[in-house]
């Protein structure tokens, strides 16, 4: 076991978040932890890293564990260094030991006859490779390039990225650690469809235990084999993806429903006996035995799911012309970052748009635009009758914090008296005194949905959304893409939540070579659509285009070409790289043997006393080590051409 709760039972004040729970994470679990907003998925993970103590029982933890907690509040931290240097502080230990052995190096140069510096030198040498301290810096580039940063970008400063930016150089220098146990709270916010794939495969394999909270079902089916589920103060554990809990939990719903109501028939029977025979005295015992048997029977509770509705109703007051918005001839640019360049794409009634693609490619930009929020050149032509309303997660900072909830609604100048807004407010889940707090005390959940509500409340019909599912849990999502399922109007949105595309959206649009391409079809359909591409593609490089036949008067009966030259080929190609696999194989044992020797060497108390015996043996391990580096990178590579030189014969 790498980490547990014993009967753990925690509380804040008076509200008690989960109540006598036990939780045992064992090596190499894949876990997803899900629960409505609110439940207090955050605070488990934080029991977890120690950051908060339970009220009662036990938080165990193996003595070598190693725990990385990535959450929101990671955001607060600054610097000037660049993200590189944040990311490869990952290694601590290694950048000690570069500085350790810089300043031995500089000592030996004046005192090359000090004995017990030449051990601690070739210790921290040893330490050194053991920890194979010469690759950080290209494992570090390689994640930071897989969560989506370019080459450029590694020598900028920290405090010149946005918030979701910043995590990801977090989450970059969390996963490069290794901890035994990564607890990852909500970590595809704010990535992208590339960086999300990307995450997916690495942690796939990752050699330790990862525990999720995340409303991603797309990501939670991929990743986990196990999910918790937090509800009603209690842990309910699934051995199965998030697909296999969904159908669980409603045969478990049933079975316990069936055994709650056979309870209630037996009790009803049981306290109609004891009615009818109390008073009889040739009963009395009998009615006084079944009383006992009631008092003590443990009684099963009604399954009613408790869970929080939001009653989202999209209202259309007016209906468009056939076009609500065409862009003519856009282009727009940031500095030498080209969004789009002489861009045309028409929106009609009736389209449900999702507008996708990698971070920097400008999904939000081209949302503004079309909003008009963003100057660019070209024309931005709106139709007849339309009436939109904007979504985005800078209306979040947009809130007046100091404004209490149904104050900040009453801004929105949809003439609505106090009491309608009270209404919709309690769509969203602020009932009562809710509506009287202030904004500022608001989770990152409730914002969002405070600027959701904003947002619908001008009954528009047609909507821009920019990531509305953030900040919102799984059952609220579900809720949102119902009520988008039944509204009258259109909407282009952006969004990295493939459920929720797969849900809404008609029409994928993907901004590629600086043009708007549109794909008529569901997200599924282009995904298929996207692969088949790349497989055709695929075929048509490896297929060698056929020569021009020679002009001759008379027509020439087609022959067909024959394979056998292709095959040739690809054998002479095949031979050559296993001929030079099996000399790569010996060069790497030769090495081997070579750098034990050296170790052998370096090791041996004779070596230091001849100083330009010791400086060669150095110099010659360093060498054998960068060669056996470089050989066994040859090896991988070669190896890996074979195998597709052999799908191909």
């Amino acid at each position: 076991m790498l980490a547990g709760l014993q009967n753990v039972t925690f509380e804040f004040g008076a509200r008690v978040i989960v109540k006598n729970a036990t939780w045992h994470i064992q090596p190499n679990e894949r876990i997803g932890l899900i629960g409505y907003n609110g439940t207090g998925k955050s605070t488990l993970l934080k029991l977890f890293s120690g950051d908060y103590l339970p009220s009662e029982g036990t938080v165990e933890q193996s003595r070598t564990t190693t725990i990385g907690y990535l959450h929101q509040d990671l955001l607060s931290f600054d610097t000037n260094g660049s993200i590189l240097e944040v990311a490869m502080t990952a290694f601590h230990r290694v950048l000690q030991l570069e500085k350790e052995i810089d300043e031995l190096g500089k000592r030996l140069e004046k005192d090359h006859e000090n004995h017990d510096l030449l051990i601690q030198y070739t210790d921290a040498l040893h330490e050194m490779d053991t920890l194979d301290g010469y690759t950080i810096h290209h494992r570090t580039e390689e994640i930071l390039q897989g969560l989506g940063f370019a080459n450029a970008d590694l020598q900028r400063a920290f405090r010149e990225f946005s918030g979701g930016w910043r995590m990801r150089v977090l989450l970059a220098k969390m996963i490069l650690q290794k901890p035994d146990l990564l607890l990852l709270d909500e970590p595809t916010n704010h990535m992208d469809l590339p960086s999300i794939e990307w995450l997916e495969k690495y942690l796939q394999h990752y050699q330790g235990s990862v525990v999720i909270v995340s409303h991603d079902k797309y990501f939670l089916n991929r990743m986990v084999t196990k999910i918790v589920e937090l509800y009603q103060k209690e842990l309910h554990i699934y051995n199965g993806n998030y697909t296999f809990y969904e159908t669980e939990k409603v045969q478990r719903v049933e079975l316990q429903q069936r055994a709650f109501e056979n309870q209630q028939d037996y009790i009803r029977q049981q306290e109609r006996f004891i009615e009818r025979f109390r008073a009889k005295a040739s009963k009395a015992a009998a009615a006084q035995s079944a009383m006992k048997r009631l008092e003590k029977i443990d009684r099963i509770e009604d399954v009613e799911i408790e869970r929080p509705n939001i009653k989202i109703n999209f209202r259309v007051d007016k209906t468009p012309g056939r076009v609500l918005a065409t862009l003519k001839h856009a282009t727009k640019n940031f500095g030498p970052i080209h969004i789009v360049e002489n861009a045309s794409a028409e929106i009609d009634r009736g389209d449900k748009i999702a507008l996708i693609g990698a971070n920097g490619k400008g999904k939000s930009t081209v949302l503004r635009m079309i909003a008009g929020t963003e100057p660019f050149g070209g024309e931005r032509v709106w139709g007849h009758n339309v009436e939109e309303s904007f979504y985005a997660q800078h209306q979040l900072e947009a809130l007046d914090v100091n404004n209490t909830l149904l104050e900040e609604m009453q801004l929105c100048g949809s003439q609505k008296t106090d009491l309608e807004l009270r209404v919709l407010l309690g769509c969203f889940l602020f009932s009562g005194d809710d509506v009287d707090k202030k904004i500022k005390v608001l989770s990152g959940g409730e914002k969002a949905r405070v600027a959701l509500a904003k947002t619908i409340v001008s009954k528009a019909n047609f909507l821009l959304l920019d990531e509305p599912t953030n900040h919102l849990d799984m059952h609220s999502c579900d809720l949102l893409i119902e009520a988008l399922n039944k509204y009258e109007g259109s909407f282009l949105l952006v969004s990295h939540d493939r459920y929720f595309i797969q849900k809404t959206a008609n029409k994928i649009w993907e901004i590629e070579d600086q043009k708007i391409r549109e794909f008529k079809g569901s997200y599924e359909e282009w995904v298929d659509w996207k692969e088949r591409n790349v497989a055709a593609k695929a075929v048509q490089q490896q297929t060698p285009q056929p020569a021009p036949a020679p002009k001759k008067e008379e027509p020439a009966k087609p022959v067909p070409a024959p394979a056998t030259p292709i095959n040739k080929e690809t054998k002479k190609e095949l031979q050559k790289q296993q001929r030079l696999f099996q000399e790569l194989e010996q060069k790497i044992a030769t090495l081997n043997q070579q750098k034990d020797a050296l170790e052998a060497s370096l090791a041996d108390p004779a070596t230091y006393s001849d100083k330009n015996k010791f400086v060669k043996a150095e110099s010659d391990y360093r060498k054998a080590s960068d060669e056996l580096q470089k050989a066994n990178r040859q090896y991988e590579q070669v190896f890996e051409k074979i195998v597709e030189l052999e799908k191909v014969l």
